[in-house]
């Protein structure tokens, strides 16, 4: 190897090993160094002053012992023994909670006492509440509608179990229904759009089998189809109540206004609706085969409820529904909207199409419903239907005895609530105002400072059922309240004014005529008394929180 400015060639013998330690490397390149200078300097101070080749051989530096091998970071070995005490230790069951509802945040959406892990066969779904708050649960892939109902029931530590149900929910589309019992949850999920705002809900649903209560209600004499039945002098009435008992429906007819698909106007046609599926006449109201059109089959056939559909549809008014078929993937252009000239025409029409498909498997989920675990209240118990309650005289001395005529037992109820109104519990102290406050707040038939816009909305979805009823504040009149109930398909608001009286605050309805201390008073009075009311108050609208 040459060095540059310089004759000097050096030859190692071996190769130059060094020590890898920082020290040791510095003092050998010191020692190469030296010797380098050296053999300039005797080159410089020849005799002859000439610059002379010399030849310089290093030997290498070697230790006498070599030097131990440097010991570097390695993964560490985890020996199979200590791996089996890890997995033994990991497989400990865990001791389960025994109070979920008081450990858990109250904005978790996932449900504590739902079993970790999750077997491999179960989905994980999630519902929400009318609050937008919402629960997540693992089911089983075969769950019905009634399955998660039990659930969300036990969950939510809900009074009862009557008359709860799934609500399939599109907000962007403005659709929604109620899942039937009988139907797989995660068979209704598979058909929804991957990238979409559809969700489930949980709420009340009075109206889910009130056509097998009040079928009259549900289905108009001038809606049925004028069938051989009705010719053999069999009424309307007992067409309707022998076909619901076997598990079907009457054939319904009447116009509706339907949405042009290729336009965004509305056509009035005369639509048919018959076991065989859906039909439309093309000349008025004619029945004859060569007029009818065949719109759409009821076996694979899924009908919504639409709202706000003058905003989001242009429909002339707001009575309007969708039939879909159920496989397919929901979009705009696939609905065919309907709509109907109130609301007694529209739950018409989707309870019969209900009933075509489904037929006895309704019956079936009816009569489950009814052997559901009911209600403990007494309310509840001696308000079960009209009929259940007798007008009674108690003023002789032998006991009671039913009043069988009509017009005493009317001016007995007038008596009743006019004793109602003298009665005054003396012994008791007065209830400061905020104690009143506390008494209604708490029950589930308050709901707060909703608008009358909320009020109808929320009767609406939970069944338009005669004798749903809500009290809320009144946003128009301070320190009042307003009863909100439905009768014959519609809201009615009835305002109650505070009054006081011989020093103490009351409550009323009809100008102080009849009394009442708090409103839950009021609520047990109007349980088992009309009053001013057009029916008793039956079905309170219940919002639980998930």
């Amino acid at each position: 190897m040459n060095f540059a400015g310089s004759d000097c060639s050096v030859h190692p013998t071996a190769d130059i090993s060094t020590n890898p330690i920082t020290g040791d490397l510095m003092e050998v390149q010191g020692q190469w160094m030296e010797v380098f200078e050296s053999s300039d300097r005797r080159d410089a101070g020849g005799q002859d002053g000439l610059p002379r080749s010399s030849t310089l051989t290093l030997t290498p530096l070697v230790a006498e012992h070599p030097p131990p091998p440097v010991l570097r970071s390695q993964p560490l070995v985890i020996r199979r023994s200590r791996m089996q005490g890890v997995e033994l230790s990991s497989s400990v069951p865990s001791i389960p909670n025994p109070f979920p509802e008081l450990c858990s945040p109250s904005q978790s959406s996932v449900l504590t006492g739902s079993p970790s892990p999750p077997r491999s066969d179960t989905h994980l779904i999630k519902v929400f509440g009318e609050d937008s708050h919402s629960r997540s649960l693992w089911v089983s892939p075969r769950a019905t509608a009634r399955d998660v109902c039990r659930m969300l029931v036990q969950t939510a530590h809900c009074s009862d179990q009557e008359n709860w149900a799934l609500i399939e929910l599109h907000p962007g589309l403005g659709l929604e229904r109620v899942l039937e019992d009988h139907e797989v949850v995660v068979k209704v999920q598979a058909a929804w759009p991957p990238e979409g705002d559809t969700k489930l809900q949980f709420r009340k649903n009075y109206a889910k089998y009130e056509f097998f209560r009040k079928p009259m209600l549900f289905f108009p004499e001038h809606m049925i189809s004028d069938s051989a039945d009705v010719t053999k002098g069999m009424t309307s009435a007992e067409l309707i109540q022998n076909l619901l008992q076997s598990g079907t429906c009457p054939e319904i007819q009447g116009f509706l206004h339907v949405r042009e698909p290729s336009r965004k106007a509305w056509k009035k046609v005369y639509f048919f609706l018959r076991r065989s599926g859906l039909y439309c006449s093309t000349k008025g109201s004619s029945k004859e085969p060569r007029h009818l059109q065949y719109v759409a089959d009821l076996e694979d056939l899924n009908v919504y409820s639409i709202t706000n559909s003058r905003k989001l549809y242009g429909a002339p008014v707001d009575f309007t529904f969708c039939v879909k078929p159920s496989k397919d993937r929901i979009r705009a252009q696939d609905l065919k909207l309907l709509c109907a000239e109130n609301e007694q025409t529209r739950t018409c029409w989707t309870s019969a199409f209900r009933l075509f498909k489904c037929g006895k498997q309704l019956q079936c989920n009816y009569q489950m419903s009814l052997s559901a675990p009911r209600r403990t209240e007494a309310v509840s118990q001696r308000c079960g239907s009209d009929a259940s309650l007798v007008a009674m005289d108690f003023s002789g001395k032998a006991g009671g005895r039913v009043i069988q005529n009509a017009w005493e037992a009317q001016s007995a109820e007038r008596e009743e609530g006019q004793a109602w109104r003298v009665r005054r519990t003396c012994s008791q102290k007065p209830v400061s105002g905020r104690g009143l406050d506390a008494v209604h707040r708490t029950q589930p038939w308050f709901h707060g400072g909703a608008s009358r816009k909320q009020a109808q909305r929320i009767i609406e979805e939970q069944g338009l059922v005669d004798g749903m009823f809500l009290i809320r504040e009144s946003q128009q009149h301070s320190q009042c309240f307003v009863l909100s109930l439905c009768h014959k398909l519609n809201t009615k608001h009835y305002l109650v004014i505070p009054c006081e009286e011989a020093g103490r605050k009351y409550y009323t309805m009809d100008d102080g005529l009849t009394l009442f201390i708090d409103l839950l008073q009021l609520v047990e009075f109007h349980q088992i008394n009309k009053g001013i009311l057009p029916v008793c108050l039956k079905h309170p609208c219940i919002c639980v929180a998930l």
